[in-house]
């Protein structure tokens, strides 16, 4: 890569050609003098080695676009070309980004001195050199990011146009329209065509094995031929009865885990039959029998291989995690035939394959390519067909089976409906790819029904690594039931969701330079204003303010745990302390990120002004709320652990939130009380300060009973309680003559007024034994009823019983009772219905 020095001395001479003679109209005679020495300057270094430098990338250039003019190269050597050219972008973007700080700081140097005056004698001589000092140094260094700049331009409008050039040449085959294969006019060219080939191989072949010097080279290299077939043979037939024996045997040992030692031995399912393909491959190629047709076809065998065993071990996965889902049907019923399914697919694919192989070698004319590539067509389109088929034969069976209710939830069911939203699509292409092809489109079918059969593969895949996946965090967390639900499977299918989506876009048609393409646009970051967002920036933001977090985290529970518990800071003070240090070191982490990430976020000053007149009103509770909470942190009016009352509510403050408190009520419920309703509205503190408080326990007593002595015995009864404080002393208040009773308070201050409640029950329950060993009467409401109109009761042959109890005396009238009283005649006299 090309260093500052090389763009330095290659911007000087750019500087020289385009930049002064706009500059020197401008200029007065001893800025003319000044720039005449850099160009001079400019020219000598131009001369050397950096001017070879530069004429290798003006040839570079001049030759794309000679390139791109012709429109004759190959797509291999656009390609070529492109990767050229992108490595000379690559430098020109690096280039451009050097020497940025030091921009910065001469540009603010000149700011700082001021516009120049129109007058040039009227400016101080030594701030007029000064001027002109730092306005030739930073010509001179914006010299490597102007040319920079305009090679960056340059290569990235070639590269622009290259990728238009593929592209149009990507539809143009696509929509090629060949001989149709259902032509029985173009079967007779395929059926020469095919026995030309198979001819041609065996002629080759038989050639071989009559050559003396042939048959010579195996006799010398028989030992190993013979080994290697050997091994391969063992591996092709007994490798996969082997996986499974090893799988079996970890079974038996009933490991911890052993759903992922049994994945990690599947493997060998593929990987031993791979082996011995890789070994027998091998052997014949030592063996030199093949000639240079066979050659080439042998070295795709290990691939053809690979997809058959990896088909066959992706449908024994799905058979043991029990997957089934919109797009593969594989539950017990039906796991045969998409096992079967599965393979034949694979195999069609691998017959494609060896097909496209052979066209490559030999050339197949239109017609023979589409006759031999239709019956694969609608061979693969069949299967998938049949594949829905099965899926639509499930879901009717599990409708009748549980009826239409569903019960999942709300990923399950959009992941669900996404699923089956493929499914029909996949339905869809499978029946339009035969037709295309039938109709001479045969590119088209091709480009239709292989990415959907990779396209199955790959999600099947992607399901059984989530699985496996979600497997190893159960064997870590010893839970591996919940292992399946549990969100680290969730964020797992998210993450191989999102990391599989380069291959998806391979697998339908996307270049690799398309995806580099994409990934340097990713991190070269993207323009907010004069604020560039790039990985790097947002990484190292993330990366600091994590850091600071974490810090202020670790600050705060050492001040919790270890200093401020030795301090006489009472404990609100404390959470006032803790929560101010960690909204002070949140906003210095978010400070300090930005800076280092050399965010400049001046330019959204003016939109973050324009956007705050609007959120002001729709947040002004939350901004009102805020501020409440930082005015409780700071007065401490209410701290963490008070007993207050606040709109009818009261219980225990156990937090306070920058936005709200969180209040416990006596019944051990939480109740988040915004912060402003406890700086507008009415709080009782009843622990602000200090712990001590007043118990009140009302007492009545029976008319008839010694004031004085209930007195006394109120007074003992007080005093001797351990919670009561002796100075000042507790008191007794007789206070006044009630409707029933005597009315008596115990007035006292207690040591804690968190234990009222157990206060007030104590001295209840000791003054109802006292009361009873004095036989001293607690009363109880009384009544009497009077009746008024008592003649009434007496129209009836009998009267009923009035029953009398000692606590409601009734006046038993003096007449014979009616048989049936008149409620219309009970009515109260004029002092009311009942006197007291």
């Amino acid at each position: 890569m090309t260093n500052f020095r090389t763009f330095l001395q290659v911007g000087l001479l750019w500087l020289t050609c385009f930049l002064v003679p706009l500059a020197a109209a401008a200029q007065t005679d001893g800025d003319q003098t000044r720039l005449t020495e850099a160009r001079d300057l400019a020219q000598t270094v131009a001369s050397g080695e950096l001017g070879e430098y530069y004429d290798a990338w003006q040839r570079t250039a001049d030759r794309a676009e000679r390139v791109l003019d012709a429109r004759r190269a190959s797509n291999g050597a656009l390609e070529a070309l492109r990767v050229e050219l992108t490595e000379y972008r690559q430098q020109f973007l690096d280039a451009g980004n050097q020497n940025a700080d030091r921009l910065k700081t001469l540009r603010a140097q000149i700011d700082a001195l001021g516009p120049a005056p129109d007058d040039s004698g009227s400016e101080p001589e030594n701030i007029a050199k000064l001027r002109q000092e730092l306005q030739s140094q930073l010509a001179t260094l914006s010299a490597p990011q102007v040319l920079a700049d305009l090679g960056y331009s340059r290569a990235q409008g070639l590269i622009t146009e290259i990728d238009k050039l593929i592209r149009e040449r990507a539809t143009r085959t696509l929509l090629e329209r060949v001989p149709m294969p259902l032509n029985p006019e173009n079967w007779p060219a395929a059926l020469a065509d095919t026995a030309k080939v198979l001819g041609a191989f065996w002629h080759e072949t038989a050639g071989l094995l009559s050559n003396p010097a042939t048959r010579e080279s195996i006799r010398s290299r028989l030992p190993v031929i013979l080994l290697l077939t050997a091994g391969a043979l063992l591996l092709l037939g007994r490798g996969r009865h082997w996986a499974r024996r090893a799988g079996s045997y970890l079974r038996e040992l009933g490991w911890r885990g052993t759903g992922v030692w049994r994945f990690i031995v599947s493997l060998l399912q593929v990987l031993l039959p791979y082996v011995g393909t890789v070994l027998l491959v091998r052997a014949i190629d030592l063996s030199g029998i093949l000639g240079v047709r066979g050659t080439l076809l042998l070295d795709d065998v290990p691939l053809w291989s690979l997809i058959l065993f990896a088909s066959h071990w992706l449908g024994e996965r799905l058979y043991v995690y029990e997957i089934t889902n919109e797009l593969i049907p594989f539950e017990p019923r039906f796991q045969r035939q998409v096992r079967v399914i599965l393979v034949s697919l694979a195999l069609v694919l691998v017959m494609q394959l060896m097909l496209d192989r052979l066209d490559t070698i030999e050339n197949f004319a239109d017609g023979t390519y589409a006759v031999l590539s239709w019956p694969l067509i609608l061979l693969a389109s069949l299967l998938l067909v049949r594949l829905n088929r099965i899926r639509v034969r499930q879901r009717r069976q599990e409708e009748r089976d549980n009826g239409s209710d569903d019960d999942e939830g709300a990923i399950a069911a959009g992941a669900s409906r996404a699923m089956s939203l493929l499914r029909r699509v996949v339905f869809i292409l499978a029946l339009i790819a035969p037709v295309l092809g039938a109709l001479g489109y045969i590119n088209a079918a091709i480009a239709i029904v292989y990415p959907v059969i990779l396209t199955l593969a790959l999600v099947t895949t992607l399901m059984i690594l989530q699985r496996f996946l979600s497997d190893i965090y159960g064997w870590v967390t010893r839970n591996s039931q919940g292992a399946e639900d549990s969100l680290f499977a969730v964020m797992t299918g998210f993450v191989l969701a999102l990391v599989s989506l380069p291959f998806f876009a391979l697998i339908w048609g996307a270049r690799t330079s398309d995806l580099t393409e994409l990934w340097s646009r990713f991190l070269e970051g993207f323009d907010i204003g004069d604020t560039k967002i790039s990985p790097t920036i947002f990484l190292t933001f993330v990366v600091i303010f994590a850091g600071g977090y974490v810090l202020t985290r670790l600050l705060q529970g050492s001040l919790r745990s270890s200093l401020l518990p030795k301090t006489k800071i009472d404990p609100g003070g404390q959470n006032a302390i803790v929560s101010g240090v960690g909204y002070i070191g949140i906003f210095l982490s978010a400070l300090i990120a930005v800076s280092t990430a050399g965010l400049d976020l001046s330019s959204l000053a003016i939109v973050a002004g324009a956007l705050s007149v609007g959120i002001g009103f729709g947040l002004q509770t939350i901004v009102s709320n805020f501020v409440s909470g930082i005015i409780l942190l700071i007065e401490r009016p209410v701290s963490k652990g008070d007993w207050i009352e606040v709109g009818g509510l009261m219980g225990y403050v156990r937090d306070i939130s920058v936005r709200s408190t969180r209040i416990e009520t006596f019944d051990r419920t939480d109740v988040i009380v915004p912060n402003s309703d406890l700086i507008s509205g009415t709080v009782t503190n009843y622990t602000r300060g200090n712990t001590v408080g007043r118990v009140i326990v009302p007492v009545g007593v029976a008319y008839g009973t010694n004031p004085r002595k209930v007195e006394e015995i109120l007074s003992e009864v007080a005093k001797s309680h351990p919670m009561v404080l002796m100075n000042p002393p507790p008191s007794v208040v007789f206070q006044g003559f009630g409707a029933d009773s005597l009315d008596f308070e115990i007035r006292a201050i207690l040591r804690d007024v968190n234990w009222v409640l157990s206060v007030k029950s104590d001295m209840n329950y000791e003054i109802a034994k006292r009361f009873e060993e004095e036989g001293i009467e607690i009363p109880f409401a009384q009544r009497d009823i009077w009746i008024r109109n008592p003649e009434a009761l007496q129209s009836g042959p009998s009267a009923p019983e009035i029953k009398t109890t000692p606590s409601s005396p009734v006046s038993e009238p003096q007449t014979s009772a009616p048989p049936k009283p008149d409620l219309a005649d009970l009515s109260p006299d004029e002092d009311g219905d009942a006197d007291r």
